[in-house]
């Protein structure tokens, strides 16, 4: 049995000890079988929901000279203002164009680990071109931090584990991730002929949990069941989905599951969608060794085996798209798996701040095709392995 529509939960209900009990049973089935939900009355109010999708779409009408001053190849962060198609997911071309923004840190000191410099502070734009943007998107940004912490204690709780479980996983002064999102129409894009374009392609999301506030009514979010079937992810009023990641996943030893997901470009004269997910952080130092360790032992037998029956329904299908937080990697931390992803999906960034790392991951892609394109009972080309982490 596989899904074919996405749950919705009540977060109101996870509050009062009466609904409590149905809440974490509703949730624990998500988390198992289909590693997407629906979440409404999450705690913050319509107008600052309706402030943020208003300020998010202006974002894009400013003029384009604002925009470039705040670019992100500019910043060794990532943090920052993407052209139209600037970004890469499975080796195709994502038609979108975004900023990227996070709760805000210090420039690192000098000699922190190389990764430390995804922390830093935002490049806003300016207060005279987009009035009321940066209050408003800190307000959202601590809100929907509060929000994500409190979320995952509800997760631990619902595979009977401690409500704290994952709590060392979080820094002191936690990073999380936002992405404000415009999508063109076919048309817009011109390619009105078509039946379809990526949005962005199949991938899975990383770290623990992540938001998505859909600012427009357009269908275009797709998530695949055990079956490979792409099932809509449709907006629905009032609520916000909810993607597991895979630092869940990985966390819970497969318990919880990371489902890979797409968006589709809209329709031809349809305009442009819009969308505004923010990603949980988790520590940028714990280490894939940590990572994949601890959770195996702490997860009930009960819990483990539920799970195990699911996968088994399914015929044991396991999807093509990399699993990020896999030991043996190049990478030893999260944060060093996060830089060469995020490097790998920026180019432009990479070349001007982390050229090295851009030239290993070339090389790795280059071994990759050359790997693929041995004919049956070729010698294979040893390719190292390689731990990304995709945010989207």
């Amino acid at each position: 049995m596989s899904f074919t529509s996405i749950p919705i939960l009540d977060l109101a209900a996870a509050g009062d000890e009466a609904t409590k009990p149905e809440f974490l049973r509703e949730l624990r089935h998500a988390l198992l079988e289909v590693g997407f939900l629906y979440l409404k009355n999450v705690g913050i109010s319509d107008e600052l929901f309706q402030q943020v999708i208003t300020l998010g779409k202006g974002f894009f009408d400013i003029p384009e000279e604002e925009k470039l001053k705040i670019e992100m190849k500019n910043a060794q962060s990532f943090l920052g203002y993407s052209r139209l198609s600037a970004e890469i997911t499975a080796g195709e071309i994502d038609h979108r164009e975004q900023i990227d923004l996070s709760t805000e840190h210090p420039i690192p000191r000098p000699g922190s680990p190389l990764h430390h410099h995804l922390l830093a502070p935002n490049q806003w734009p300016s207060e005279a071109s987009l009035p009321g943007f940066r209050e408003t998107y800190t307000e959202y940004m601590r809100r929907m931090g509060e929000v994500s912490v409190y979320f995952t204690s509800l997760i631990a709780e619902a595979i009977e584990l401690p409500k704290d479980a994952f709590s060392k996983y979080f820094d002191e002064d936690q990073q999380h991730k936002l992405k404000i999102v415009k999508y063109p129409d076919l048309q817009q894009l011109g390619k009105d002929g078509e039946a379809q374009g990526q949005g962005v392609g199949p991938h899975k999301d990383s770290m623990l949990s992540s938001y998505l506030l859909q600012a427009t009514q357009h269908r275009g979010l797709q998530v695949q069941n055990v079956r490979g079937e792409w099932i809509d992810c449709p907006p629905i009023p009032g609520t916000l989905v909810v993607a597991i990641g895979q630092g869940l996943e990985a966390l819970t030893q497969g318990v919880c599951v990371s489902t890979t997901h797409r968006v589709l470009s809209p329709a031809a004269g349809t305009g442009a969608r819009f969308s505004i997910p923010f990603f949980q952080g988790v520590k940028g130092d714990a280490e894939f060794e940590d990572l994949e360790t601890v959770g195996v032992g702490r997860v009930p037998e009960g819990v483990r085996a539920q799970r195990r029956r699911v996968v088994e329904a399914a015929g044991g299908r396991i999807d093509d798209v990399e699993f990020t937080f896999r030991r043996g990697g190049v990478a030893k931390t999260l944060g060093e798996a996060t830089l060469r992803n995020r490097v790998k999906s920026h180019p432009d960034v990479g070349e001007r701040w982390y050229p090295d790392i851009l030239a290993a991951i070339r090389e790795e892609q280059a071994l990759a095709k050359q790997q693929a394109s041995v004919p049956p009972g070729g010698a294979p080309v040893e390719v190292p392995p390689t731990a990304a982490v995709k945010a989207h």
